[in-house]
Order: structure tokens, then sequence, then C-alpha cells
């Protein structure tokens, strides 16, 4: 099966797969961050959409961060793994204690990438909800179930690599779910990128300003 170059051909990719929803009316992109962000970046540009973020972040077992237990939500829209935490035995406390640690994160990670910018508002809009890939699932149904409550008229899900029952998880809650590559066996994300280099904080600030200058370029 063909292998991604890096996520800027990823997006480039999935930019193709959605070119149907170009003309979507009140089209938003939303990246996931960190990964996500370098995605959804390129089909903003190919569509003309503006970008943002929505910020998710998996909830790792410990000591095994790599494998997520759940996910949760900048609006406190928690997803967990049962089958995960039922088989290794974790205490709801410890679920709770590790929830509280990437609630602070999340949180910092809104100051970084916001920097006063107003608050996301979805309502009436068309979404395409975007990552770099999909493990589990859960940081995508997270963002999903936080985001359904804010009432967007569409909700469509993309990613460009993802194992089968993920992606059919989170079909099932999505409008629309995009996944290019459904490989079987899957042993993770990173083994389909040549390039899976972790993104910055920095380069996810610096694609939502390049993305806001393009807008205000296309509106004079």
């Amino acid at each position: 099966m063909k292998r991604l170059r890096n996520r800027r051909e990823a997006g480039l990719l999935l930019a193709q797969a959605l070119d149907a929803h170009k003309f979507e009316p009140n089209l938003m992109v939303l990246g996931l961050p960190r990964g996500g962000v370098p995605v959804a970046y390129e089909i903003g540009v190919a569509f003309r959409a503006s970008l943002d973020v929505f910020l998710v972040r998996k909830l790792g077992v410990p000591n095994h961060e790599e494998l997520a237990m759940g996910a949760i939500a900048s609006s406190g829209t928690r997803v967990l793994n049962h089958a995960v935490i039922d088989a290794l035995e974790i205490p709801m406390t410890v679920v709770d204690q590790i929830t509280a640690k990437e609630t602070v994160e999340i949180q910092r990670r809104e100051a970084v990438y916001r920097k006063g910018r107003s608050p996301l508002n979805v309502e009436g809009r068309t979404v395409l909800l975007v990552d770099d890939g999909l493990a589990t699932g859960s940081t995508m149904l997270a963002a999903l179930r936080s985001l359904r409550v804010q009432r967007p008229r569409k909700i469509i899900a993309a990613v460009p690599i993802s194992p089968p029952s993920a992606c059919k998880e989170v079909k099932a809650e999505a409008d629309e779910m995009i996944c290019l590559l459904t490989p079987e066996p899957f042993w993770g994300v990173g083994q389909w990128y040549d390039d899976f280099s972790q993104t910055s904080d920095d380069e996810v600030v610096q694609l939502l300003k390049n993305s806001q200058r393009l807008q205000e370029s296309q509106a004079i």
C-alpha cells in the first residue's frame, strides 16, 4: 500500500478527495493540533476556506502514552476506551488524574494558538474536521461530540490514514467520513509516513497566521 511522503502530501490528497465539498456554504476547516494542522492547512488553501484549530488531547495509558485509553476536548467532552481501560485494569482515579493533566495542556495550547482571537464559533457552518491519522479514533470522536453540541450545519471528518475499525466508528457519528488509506494490519499512523516528525507549537501558530493572511488577501 502507498506510503505518504509527509503531512503536506496528505493534505493535498485529502483536498482532492474532498473536492465536492469545496463550495459548501460557510465552510470552515478545523485541524486537530498539532499534527492535523499542517494537513488541514493544505485543504484550507485549496478550498480558500478559513482554518482554525480544535483542541483535543489523547488520554495515554500510564508508561505507554502512545496507547490511547480515551480523549478529552476543550469543552470537557471526554471519550473513554473502556476495552483498553478494562483490559489493563486501569483505575478510574488514574484516568481522572490524566484527564486533569491533559485539561491543563489544552488550556495552555488554547492560549498559545488563539492569542486573543475570538472563541471558535461553528454554529450553522459546514466543518471539515481534519487529523493526520487515526489510531483508536478516540480524539476524533471527542472532537465530533464536542462540536456537535455547538450546532454546526454539517461535520465532515477527514483523515489520510486509519485502521478500518476506527474509520467505521467515526463514520457512524460524522455526517460524512473520508479515510484515504485503511490498511490491515495497522500498527500505527507514523509507519505510513516517510516523514512523521513532530509538529511544533510554533509551526501551528505560523500556519494559522498564514491562513489568516490568505483570507485577508482574498477578501480585498
